[in-house]
């Protein structure tokens, strides 16, 4: 059984940093491809950022050059490094892989 388990949310002023970090168990961490998702209120989840096992990574546009994905293959742990947040960012951020989903970590942008 897979299990995700985020942690590093909270509240933060804008232009500040945060940084999340999920532990995965029950799966081939290596090579699964990893991922971090996000639902504000009211909007649908998107994408945030994807990262394959052998590192390849991808992000949404809204966070490219702020956010950076990376993970520890040796830790089972996939972590996102958020810098420059703005209000916008405000939103639960899921970890992610194949079909299986943390159950989310509460990040809110505000001063």
């Amino acid at each position: 059984q897979v299990q995700l388990v985020e942690s590093g949310g909270g509240l933060v002023q804008p232009g500040g940093s945060l940084r999340l970090s999920c532990a995965a168990s029950g799966l081939l961490f290596s090579i699964s491809t990893m991922g971090w998702y996000r639902q504000a209120p009211g909007k649908r989840r998107e994408m945030v950022a994807t990262i394959t096992g052998g590192g390849r990574t991808n992000y949404a546009d809204s966070v490219k050059g702020r956010f950076t994905i990376a993970r520890d293959n040796a830790k089972n742990t996939v972590a996102l490094q958020m810098n420059s947040l703005i209000p916008e960012d405000t939103a639960v951020y899921y970890c992610w892989s194949g079909n299986s989903w943390g159950k989310g970590t509460l990040v809110t942008v505000s001063s």
